[in-house]
């Protein structure tokens, strides 16, 4: 019934679920398929009732979770991360720091701490007597410090010994990433019980004004044109408030972590710039940047999620400069026959809209690159036949090869062996820009590598020496008095200048071309980073010299 959509196909739906009701299933991949096909059909429905119908069957799975957990082969059978997070399991994971606070905070009775003091002890041992008064005179000296029984007692009763550890750590006077990086190394597994959460996969909806019910045929592919949706009429933006943002970010954070995963985007997203758009068809886009002080020294990010009907559907992260974005985008496994082209278009509509990006990289790992899941799936063939094309000439040459087979025999399928040939690189989708191609071996990380081997040869490897004596270069071009930024504007300034260390003849920069990089250092620490990228795509100067050095050249082959 989740691929029946049309004249008839919501009352014979309707009818199904009714008699499915009652039902128990007594194999842990029956009742999965059973609440993933349930969760579908909430999500793309075919009437009002059949997403009534859907979360009636959808309360009765929990306690059916519940007499299947207890067999091992059933507990790793549902902790798999294609089908985690369903209600009544439990998530047991490492994440980092300011996740674990989060979960902590809003989840304080269902998430705990389990401590592995044998594979931790030496980090254990220089670290908890930050946060444990006198703690050094048994960890520096004794063999057998019962680590747990110190925590326990300084929790008390009345909170967690996680919550306390947490909020211990919040309270020391050390920059974000210096605690960040303590807590991390103490390797803190996190354990969240899913029973009733309506954080599971399950139960996870937010509530709409109408629900959008399918009364035709799901949006396919081939009839999606990507530049077309991308260049269509913008899209009505709000900005939510700081409490709607906070409820968004939570709830996207939510709904990676119950799935095994964790997101630069959704740990350390700007609850205050949340931007919410209704695209049609039950779609709800958020869109988001980073908190200033976990933003990227050079390159912009937005993280984006989705709602369909309420229900949370998948993700999507942008990366870039000037108007290059490289792009992820993962739709959970249970909605990816659920109109998934039409809903990336819509991403990058509004990616669109908002930076002015007009060059669409994906990561070869989309593709399958060290993914095997997306060779099964031939992932690449999902981007070419939306206009992608492969960022090297030899891998395009493959895919014309590829393409010239399947137009002579309609059942011809790309071997395994050749889509990991063709996920070897990014693949690209251009519009509106000029110089096509000319983002095609470029990346960031060239650069970066080029200022370690400047740093190792002018500065003996010193990082501090390095920043200085650049800022102060740069400081000097550009007439500034380095004593009027803030710390913020300070690490900015640091970053280009230790990058333009590499570029020659800036002080002969036109006036104009000085002034724009200085607002542009100046931008990246702003509200949020879409002045930025404007602003860069603005200095033509200063794309072209870090074009020339983050781009490797190409084979002529």
């Amino acid at each position: 019934m989740k691929r029946a959509y049309g004249r008839g196909c919501a009352d014979q739906c309707e009818r199904f679920l009714k008699s499915l009701r009652g039902m128990h299933f007594n194999d842990t991949e029956s009742l999965i398929r059973f609440h993933d096909t349930l969760l579908f059909l909430r999500a793309f429905p075919q009437s009002a009732e059949v997403a009534r119908l859907a979360d009636e069957l959808l309360a009765t799975v929990e306690p059916q979770v519940k007499k299947l957990l207890g067999s091992l082969a059933n507990n790793e059978i549902f902790e798999d991360e294609s089908v985690s997070g369903i209600a009544g399991t439990t998530i047991t994971n490492t994440w980092t720091y300011q996740l674990a606070a989060s979960l902590a905070a809003r989840y304080p009775k269902t998430v705990s701490a389990c401590w592995n003091v044998d594979e931790r002890y030496r980090q254990m041992t220089t670290v908890l007597p930050l946060l444990l008064p006198v703690l050094a005179d048994d960890s520096y000296v004794e063999a057998d410090t019962p680590y747990v029984n110190w925590i326990e007692a300084a929790a008390g009763r009345k909170k967690s010994s996680l919550r306390w550890l947490v909020e211990s750590f919040a309270n020391l006077p050390l920059p974000s990433q210096t605690r960040t990086s303590l807590y991390d190394s103490l390797g803190v597994e996190v354990l969240w019980d899913l029973t009733g959460s309506h954080a599971s996969r399950t139960l996870a909806r937010r509530p709409v004004r109408k629900l959008f019910v399918h009364e035709g045929p799901l949006v396919q592919r081939k009839q999606i044109s990507l530049k077309q949706e991308i260049l269509s009429k913008p899209l009505p933006l709000r900005k939510l408030s700081r409490k709607e943002g906070d409820a968004i970010i939570g709830m996207v954070q939510d709904a990676v972590t119950v799935r095994y995963r964790e997101l630069q985007g959704t740990t350390y997203g700007d609850p205050a710039h949340v931007i919410q758009t209704e695209v049609g068809r039950g779609l709800q886009l958020f869109f988001w940047g980073l908190d200033p002080q976990w933003r990227l020294p050079l390159r912009a990010y937005y993280a984006g999620f989705a709602l369909k009907n309420g229900v949370p559907i998948n993700y999507f992260e942008a990366i870039g400069l000037f108007e290059w974005m490289e792009v992820g985008f993962n739709t959970f496994y249970a909605y990816r026959e659920g109109e998934t082209a039409w809903i990336y278009a819509q991403y990058l509509r509004l990616l669109h809209q908002i930076s002015g990006a007009t060059c669409i990289s994906v990561y070869p790992y989309q593709i399958g690159q060290d993914n095997e899941e997306a060779i099964s799936s031939g992932a690449f063939w999902f981007y070419r036949k939306l206009g992608f094309r492969p960022g090297r000439r030899d891998l395009l040459k493959i895919a014309e090869r590829e393409e010239a087979k399947m137009l002579r025999d309609s059942d011809h399928r790309t071997s395994a062996t050749t889509l990991r040939k063709l996920a070897a690189s990014h693949i690209f989708f251009e519009f509106g820009t000029a110089n096509p191609g000319r983002w095609d071996t470029f990346s960031t990380r060239n650069i970066g590598l080029a200022v370690q081997r400047k740093m190792a040869a002018n500065f003996d490897g010193d990082a501090g020496k390095m920043r200085g004596n650049t800022a102060i270069r740069l400081a000097r071009m550009l007439d500034v008095n380095l004593r009027q930024l803030n710390a913020r504007e300070c690490w900015a300034f640091e970053n280009f200048a230790v990058t333009l260390s590499l570029v020659l003849g800036i002080e002969r920069w036109t006036t104009s071309e000085k002034r724009l990089l200085l607002a542009i250092i100046r931008a990246k620490t702003g509200a949020t980073e879409t002045r930025y990228l404007r602003l860069l795509q603005q200095h033509a100067r200063l794309r072209d010299v870090l074009l020339q050095l983050g781009s490797e050249p190409q084979s002529t082959d």
